[in-house]
């Protein structure tokens, strides 16, 4: 098997638990402000991993596998997405709901992105 296929794979399965699994989980059982302190630690560490997924999935087009779009999608908006958490923690601490909603917005579509990108490559190199 293409280890390029596996990162994608832990990339879009990191996605997929984060946003379907953990984030509804934690507004069940944590009261705000124990979910909020949870979600702004893990959320960062999401992003940068994903980043480092990227990253290593570019290193190995270098060497002859993978998709360079893949991994230079992965790698840019992961580290955009993860520009974006320290203003979308300001807009929401200072009540500015339409700039959080708007911050959030974007970094959910930049997620699904990511998210479809390496979706769409793995069903491609499958088929």
């Amino acid at each position: 098997m293409d280890i390029a296929i596996l990162l994608s794979g832990i990339a879009a399965g990191a996605i997929l638990f984060q946003t379907s699994i953990i984030a509804p989980t934690v507004f069940k059982a944590l009261n705000p402000p124990q979910a909020k302190v949870f979600l702004r630690t893990v959320f960062p560490k999401l992003f940068n991993m994903l980043a480092a997924l990227g990253l290593i999935m570019l290193i190995l087009f270098f060497l002859g596998m993978g998709n360079v779009y893949v991994a230079l999608i992965t790698i840019t908006l992961s580290l955009i997405c993860g520009m974006l958490v320290p203003a979308t923690n300001k807009a929401r601490d200072e009540g500015n709901v339409k700039m959080f909603r708007n911050l959030h917005t974007v970094s959910v579509v930049l997620t699904m992105i990511v998210l479809l990108s390496n979706l769409s490559w793995i069903v491609h190199q499958i088929i």
